[in-house]
């Protein structure tokens, strides 16, 4: 039994808020699917038997997902070396491989961990960094409302005090996740970080989350702005940040990875949260972004509702991008 029979059984369930989340990864990869899996399919029949050919035809298909060339190249050479070893020849025969070898490269023989790390004791504080325009405001609101409705005290803190609407866009968030804000415009963002966190242990709230600045053109400024902010965070609760989450735009593709990689030179990165995945043909950034940087995707966006971001799980994406290929 492969990986994607496996798969299909674990959802195979009267759960129905597994149902629930296995429609939503659906729904929310249907764009990068209906690209990706009908080419996939075209070429199964395209070819009867595994050839060059074969093998260059899916090379550009997965390169056109997004995937990544250097992904995409190291797929490949694993993939021929599974045909001559088990000696495939029907091009059917290579479907459920696919699919357990794009598993095997998120995975990369590590324990995946999506799951956020909490304080022991204390609040937990969470920074978000990205450049501007990819929903790190959003996705900061969208993340509030989902801890509040687990019960955690939540308080977000406006550390991107010069863009302008960034405080009142977080201000808007705050009401509809009906939680506290701590702001100031034009005010030095670490004494605006520095006077929350105070009133966060003072006050014990359970989750901290800090909006930043998204300026990457200068990266000397930007790292020393993150500097200061993370030494002032663990001024006031020791080792934290427990988390530093970047937010990146799944539309933007290649790019994002770029960003990706810039924002790893600067700061410690715990995990990325991709938006607007629903709105890509392009969905293979995340095996892309996970191989190029090492970081393992944490949340997904599939929406503009404030419900709409959920924790990643390869399972379910591995699922609903390969459900229309893999009979």
């Amino acid at each position: 039994m492969g990986l994607f029979d496996k798969f299909k059984n674990i959802f195979d369930t009267k759960d129905k808020k597994e149902t629930k989340e296995v429609a939503v990864y659906d729904k929310g990869l249907e764009k990068t699917r209906k690209e990706f899996s009908s080419k996939l399919n075209l070429l199964t029949l395209k070819h009867n038997r595994i050839d060059e050919e074969y093998f260059e035809e899916l090379e550009e298909i997965l390169i056109m997902a997004d995937i990544g060339v250097n992904t995409v190249m190291d797929f490949i050479d694993k993939l021929r070396t599974r045909v001559k070893k088990e000696n495939i020849t029907d091009a059917n025969d290579l479907k459920e491989i696919i699919v357990d070898e794009m598993f095997i490269i998120y995975v990369n023989n590590e324990i995946i961990v999506n799951k956020l790390n909490y304080a022991k004791e204390g609040p937990t504080v969470i920074l978000f960094v990205g450049v501007n325009g990819v929903g790190k405001t959003t996705t900061i609101g969208k993340l509030a409302n989902k801890l509040a409705n687990e019960d955690k005290k939540v308080m977000m803190i406006a550390g991107d005090t010069f863009r302008a609407g960034a405080v009142e866009q977080l201000d808007m968030w705050s009401k509809r996740a009906n939680t506290k804000i701590i702001s100031r415009d034009n005010a030095d963002p670490a004494s605006v970080i520095y006077d929350g966190l105070k009133e966060a242990k003072e006050d014990k709230y359970d989750v901290v989350l800090i909006d930043t600045a998204g300026r990457l053109q200068n990266k000397v400024n930007l790292m020393n702005e993150l500097e200061k902010i993370n030494k002032v965070i663990g001024k006031i609760i020791p080792n934290a940040p427990h988390e530093t989450l970047l937010v990146i735009d799944a539309t933007t593709g290649q790019n994002g990875i770029s960003q990706a990689k810039s924002f790893k030179e600067i700061t410690n990165i715990t995990g990325i949260v991709l938006t607007k995945l629903d709105g890509t043909a392009k969905g293979g950034i995340v095996l892309a972004i996970k191989e190029s940087v090492g970081i393992p995707v944490k949340y997904v966006g599939f929406g503009e509702k404030i419900e709409d971001l959920r924790v990643f799980d390869i399972e379910k994406y591995i699922y609903g991008l390969f459900k229309d290929f893999v009979d």
